[in-house]
């Protein structure tokens, strides 16, 4: 999954939150504080245009009634003058008028309530009326604040006469900006929750969404799908780092790929480096061994000749003298195997007869054939002609060849020849009863053998596998279709051993 991140103050994410809460707090909060500031300043703005808009109500009023109390108070109309003051409560919300002449002495007064409030000072009246200047101002009376209008009257010839006096109480001040201050709160928080959802709903269309995809698709390869990718979609940006990722993961499986090849390649390395380590100190051993007994049976079987003539024929000494000397005989064709196994001299290619070889080799297994009863079949053997060392291919066939004669007394064994990329393969089949799967990856082990004790020595194998190397072929074993054992020897022709051991 993608990794989460909280804000930590300073700019930083602390893993644990989502890119929401990145977006809450870098992108909503400062919008909500800038906007709250905004709305604040707009607000009090607007309520001091209100403030303003109502006191020129009264000054509005103050200015309709000024004429008929003027009128009135000249000519000393106690009637017209309090209708004049009345009217004034039908015009705009006026809480009290007061009328004074120009000592300070109250007139007349006119209250929206039957509780008479007390009117200001009558010095400040005077000095009021006597400034001749129209204004406004926050008083108290009777207990209550009120914003109160003090507005000159005059008669024709511009002298003072009285002063006028128009409240509001302040409470109505209050009620209206708390209207406007509600009503812009809901405003504003309405806006603030539009304005939220619309951007948290354009992040998950145009961001969300993808993430989650992407975020899917991850999951889904941490999961083990390595052929997964990404389904590209959405914005440009979300295309390319869908492409890219998708790359990435191509990169990275070619790599995985190719380190898994490197690793078979060198497992395989190092398994061939083993056998070869292995059979250089066998064949160290062999040779070894077989250096030191070749003299010692020589001589037992040269002493055993001459005893054997003294003896009369078909005596017991004589029997016994032909044993010695026939078990000495099978220790001399032993250590020759060993000396076979061990002798890793340079090869002499020349052109040779595939079918001369196997004929040859036929030839040296005639009485082993005879005595054993098995048939021995060939096809595709005259017509191809190979480069190789004709003793040491020999050598190969014939052992080849008695393992199958052994391993099918009185059956049948057939010898194949054929050419298949560049190289001759000689196959030798039989149809006796096959080789053990737990035993197939040890044949070509020196020493190895299926066989009974003194039946085998276990080299055969293991020299044509080291006459297959010499030559830079190799050896295949293989079940036939009948559970027998089948053997293909590869010996290239005209190319070079290091080359064919790469196909």
């Amino acid at each position: 999954m993608l990794p989460n991140y909280a804000y930590i103050g300073k700019g930083h994410l602390r893993p644990g939150a989502s890119l929401r809460n990145a977006l809450f707090f870098y992108v909503l909060l400062p919008i909500a504080l800038v906007s709250a500031v905004g709305f604040w300043w707009s607000l009090r703005a607007f309520e001091r245009q209100v403030e303003i808009r109502m006191q020129k109500d009264l000054e509005m009023v103050a200015r309709a009634i000024k004429r008929p109390l003027s009128h009135a108070l000249l000519r000393e109309r106690e009637g017209s003058i309090a209708e004049a003051l009345k009217s004034a409560f039908a015009m705009s919300h006026v809480y009290g008028a007061y009328l004074y002449d120009a000592e300070g002495r109250k007139i007349s007064d006119t209250t929206i309530t039957a509780k008479q409030e007390q009117p200001i000072d009558r010095r400040e009246v005077s000095e009021r009326a006597e400034e001749g200047k129209r204004h406004g101002q926050y008083t108290e009376m009777g207990g209550r604040d009120v914003y109160s209008y003090f507005v000159p009257l005059t008669d024709s010839g511009g002298k003072i006469t009285g002063l006028l006096q128009l409240t509001r109480r302040y409470s109505d001040f209050e009620a209206q900006i708390k209207k406007i201050r509600y009503r812009g709160t809901v405003i504003f928080l309405i806006s603030m929750i539009l304005l939220t959802g619309t951007i948290l709903y354009g992040h998950h269309r145009v961001f969300g969404r993808h993430l989650q995809r992407f975020a899917e698709s991850m999951s889904t390869i941490a999961a083990g799908n390595y052929q997964h990718r990404y389904t590209t979609g959405g914005p440009v940006d979300f295309v390319r780092l869908g492409r890219n990722f998708n790359r990435m993961m191509d990169h990275i499986q070619r790599a995985e790929e190719e380190i898994k090849q490197h690793s078979l390649k060198q497992r395989k390395l190092e398994k061939r480096l083993r056998q070869a380590e292995k059979m250089a100190a066998v064949g160290e051993l062999a040779a070894g061994v077989a250096h030191e007994l070749g003299t010692p049976l020589s001589l037992i079987d040269a002493g055993t000749q001459r005893a054997q003539r003294k003896c009369q024929p078909l005596s017991e000494t004589s029997k016994a003298m032909q044993q010695v000397r026939h078990e000495a005989q099978r220790m001399t064709n032993i250590i020759r195997q060993l000396l076979d196994f061990s002798r890793r001299s340079k090869i002499e290619r020349r052109p040779v007869k595939t079918g001369n070889l196997v004929k040859a080799a036929v030839s040296a297994l005639n009485a082993e054939i005879t005595a054993s009863g098995t048939e021995i079949k060939s096809s595709g053997l005259s017509s191809i002609t190979i480069n190789v060392d004709p003793l040491r291919t020999e050598q190969a066939l014939i052992n080849l060849l008695r393992n199958a004669v052994q391993a099918a007394p009185g059956g049948l064994v057939s010898i194949d020849c054929c050419k298949n990329d560049g190289a001759v393969v000689f196959t030798v089949t039989d149809d006796g009863e096959g080789v053990a799967t737990v035993n197939h990856d040890k044949l070509f082990e020196p020493f190895f053998t299926t066989k009974p004790v003194g039946k085998g020595t276990g080299l055969g194998l293991a020299v044509v596998h080291g006459i297959a190397e010499e030559h830079g072929g190799k050896i295949e074993f293989d079940q036939t279709y009948k559970n027998g054992a089948c053997f293909r020897l590869y010996l290239p022709d005209e190319i070079s051993s290091k080359e064919y051991s790469a196909l």
